[in-house]
């Protein structure tokens, strides 16, 4: 595909960082010229300087052969007038980011569509719903539904504890033969293994599982995790994060915002009716136990600032509270944020990759996620008419190295993926990769 990246910063960057290792053609606008020039000498990618709401800078990006031009400036104007000139323009298809949950109404989804606009991603939003799910599964380290819960990825971090230590997927199995849920990768020492039946879970181990929702139960007993439950929580950060996840989540349990900011904090007690906002730095250690830190079940740390984030959460941590969820921008501070001891990390980059790569495949994706801390992505695709991975069974199947058939929703049914299972058209299947292997993966699916 031909895409054109409307960007002024890192979102734009990552973004077209994932595209590009998939083989399309990317350019890159963006003001920033130094940042450009850095980006001409490092990649391959076509990059033009200058503003994206620019008759003549989108015309110089040849916008009438794009097949998809993605806006995604922190300017969320900038990218509703971009993506309506853009389709104006001759863009087969637009998305813009926005920052505002009032757009993401049906009206005015409707008004923006009619203007040009094929879609809105809101990360923000994403993110406060993945807080939620988190929540909900406490054990989970991350967590993503597919088909509305029908199969869901859980990444389980294994600790000493864990009945699964030492044992290969062929023992699990074993001992557990009607088991609901199917390790699909296992990620060590900043490596990820796609596991075969011999492979062994260690300490430390990060495993990503494909589960149905019966098999829940029997993956927390494996992996030795137990679920927290949740009365009081606090939050760092009164920012739209904070603020959209304290608004879904007052009416249910206890919280606590602390925004350092004290304009912010008056309009954020018209917004949360049920939540104490508390005008302060979540960084003084007195303050926290002077607000009964030790009583908290979780800790969320969601503020512009990722080193505050990671700071506050490992306080967190040794006052006791056994769940820690971080907003770390830096995606170099993923993985060791992971080890030192955080529970969850989100990232709005991830997010925002999340929502758009899957309108770059050519097979149907109703679901994509990127994940984090690896460089690896779990899709769920449809299978087409006459495609070649409708014709064997999965043990038959050449399924690219790199990639694992991890479970698949047939109608109201959902299926752990056997070697002699026999996809059928029109089947949701659940597949986790690597970045190599997603070309291969969406010819299987076409």
């Amino acid at each position: 595909m031909n895409i054109i990246i409307a960007g002024d910063g890192e979102v734009g960057l990552h973004l077209a960082k994932e595209l590009a290792d998939e083989n399309h053609d990317i350019t890159i606008v963006d003001p920033h010229e130094d940042l450009l020039k850095m980006v001409e000498s490092h990649t391959d990618l076509m990059t033009i300087t200058g503003d994206s709401t620019s008759i003549s800078v989108l015309q110089r990006a040849n916008v009438k052969k794009a097949d998809l031009l993605i806006s995604v400036v922190h300017d969320e104007q900038i990218n509703i007038i971009t993506a309506i000139l853009g389709k104006k323009l001759g863009a087969k298809k637009t998305i813009a980011r926005v920052n505002s949950l009032e757009n993401l109404s049906k009206e005015n989804l409707d008004i923006y569509n009619s203007l040009g606009i094929d879609s809105l991603v809101c990360p923000e939003e994403i993110a406060a719903n993945e807080i939620i799910n988190l929540l909900k599964q406490t054990a989970a380290t991350e967590i993503f539904e597919f088909s509305e819960g029908a199969l869901s990825l859980f990444l389980i971090k294994l600790e000493e504890n864990a009945p699964a230590l030492r044992m290969s997927l062929n023992d699990i199995v074993k001992e557990h033969p009607h088991l609901n849920f199917r390790a699909v990768a296992i990620h060590r020492n900043s490596r990820t293994i796609i596991p075969k039946g011999d492979d062994m879970f260690l300490p430390n181990d990060l495993s990503y599982v494909i589960t149905k929702p019966e098999g829940v139960e029997d993956l927390l007993k494996v992996s030795g995790k137990t679920e927290i439950n949740i009365q009081n929580i606090m939050v760092v950060g009164g920012g739209r994060v904070g603020r959209t996840a304290c608004k879904l989540l007052e009416n249910e349990v206890g919280i606590k915002l602390f925004e350092v900011d004290k304009e912010k904090c008056i309009t954020l007690t018209d917004i949360l009716e049920e939540t104490l906002v508390i005008n302060g730095d979540a960084r003084d250690i007195q303050l926290l136990e002077e607000e009964d830190i030790r009583g908290v079940d979780a800790f969320i740390a969601v503020t512009n600032n990722s080193e505050t984030n990671i700071l506050t959460c490992l306080h967190a941590r040794k006052f006791g509270v056994k769940k820690t969820i971080a907003l770390v921008e830096n995606i170099d501070y993923i993985d060791i944020s992971q080890n030192i001891g955080i529970d969850t990390i989100i990232n709005k980059k991830l997010i925002t990759a999340s929502y758009i790569v899957k309108f770059t495949m050519g097979s149907e994706v109703t679901s994509l996620k990127c994940l984090s801390g690896i460089d690896a992505e779990a899709m769920e695709l449809v299978a087409k008419p006459k495609s070649s991975v409708t014709k064997k069974p999965i043990h038959k199947l050449n399924i690219p190295k790199g990639a694992i058939i991890g479970g698949v929703i047939r109608g109201n049914e959902s299926h752990i993926a056997t070697g002699d299972f026999q996809i059928q058209e029109g089947d949701k299947v659940v597949v986790f990769m690597l970045p190599e292997a997603i070309s291969k993966v969406d010819k299987l699916f076409n």
